[in-house]
């Protein structure tokens, strides 16, 4: 079912990529579409994490979401669409609220990538902490509501990022927290549509762009193709 991808880049890196362990954390609009990305990319080892329910606020932005599971499981959902793609790959499902608590559960296995799109700053932190601390590649994922520029989005590190109030949270907790690295995150450089309303604003095609960016940068860098 990878001819089409074979052709691009070859039977041994195809190999590589199916032997890759990813987890995601975060099904929404950004993860969501790493997921799909990733599946149809030729990953076939992968861990996914998320505690909600599909509702109806999702459909305008998550790819999972259909007017037909609303209420279901968002791992649940993914298990099935990722095995209708392909039946080979193995999935794990862990479908909990994260926290300090907690955590150590997604690392019970051996993990290549991490891909944190999670909403919750706390998380995030102890993500950054444990993927440090156990030498795991991290992409953490930054705010991707109130914005309608796809191409301002990149991959960068977070001390290059601006505008972001959770990259400003995470470059404190890595500076309070003597943190050497520098983390690789998906930013948009694009300022911040001001609204009254207290609930973020959000498009099909921001996060959509940014899930599939990520992928492109993981794909690649297991591959090690250079991005011009």
């Amino acid at each position: 079912m990878f001819e089409r991808l074979e052709l691009l880049i070859g039977k041994e890196n195809l190999e590589k990529i199916k032997k890759t362990k990813i987890c995601i954390i975060g099904l929404g609009g950004v993860g969501g579409h790493v997921v799909e990305s990733l599946i149809r990319s030729g990953i076939e080892n992968i861990i996914i994490v998320d505690p909600d329910v599909i509702n109806k606020s999702n459909l305008n932005r998550q790819i999972i979401a259909t007017t037909k599971n609303i209420g279901k499981y968002k791992t649940d959902e993914f298990e099935k669409r990722i095995l209708s793609i392909n039946k080979n790959v193995k999935v794990k499902k862990i479908t909990e609220f994260i926290t300090k608590d907690n955590i150590d559960i997604l690392f019970k296995d051996h993990i290549d990538y991490f891909i944190d799109a999670c909403d919750t700053i706390s998380t995030k932190e102890e993500i950054i902490k444990n993927c440090v601390e156990k030498k795991i590649k991290l992409i953490t994922s930054l705010g991707m509501g109130k914005k309608m520029d796809p191409s301002k989005i990149k991959i960068t590190t977070l001390s290059k990022t601006s505008y972001d109030p959770i990259a400003k949270r995470l470059r404190k907790y890595i500076k309070d927290n003597n943190i050497k690295e520098d983390i690789i995150c998906c930013f948009s450089e694009e300022k911040p549509i001001k609204s009254e309303s207290k609930d973020i604003g959000s498009n099909s095609f921001v996060p959509a762009s940014a899930g599939i960016l990520i992928t492109s940068y993981i794909i690649n860098d297991i591959i090690k193709t250079k991005l011009k």
